[in-house]
C-alpha cells in the first residue's frame, strides 16, 4: 500500500475552492447549524420544568 502525500492534492483542491468555494467547510457549517436546531427542538427540559 502506498501513502499519498497530502501536498499532492493541494493545487487541485485550491483550484476547486477558487472555482466553487469551500464546499466541505460550507457543508460542515450547515451540519453544525442543523445539529444546534435539532438539539433545541428536542430539548424537553422547559416542558418538564427543568429550565
Amino acid at each position: 500500500m502506498t501513502v499519498t502525500d497530502k501536498s499532492d492534492f493541494a493545487p487541485i483542491y485550491d483550484s476547486l475552492v477558487a472555482e466553487h468555494g469551500d464546499v466541505p467547510a460550507e457543508a460542515r457549517e450547515a451540519a453544525e447549524e442543523i445539529q444546534r436546531e435539532a438539539a433545541e427542538a428536542l430539548d424537553w427540559s422547559k416542558v418538564r420544568g427543568g429550565g
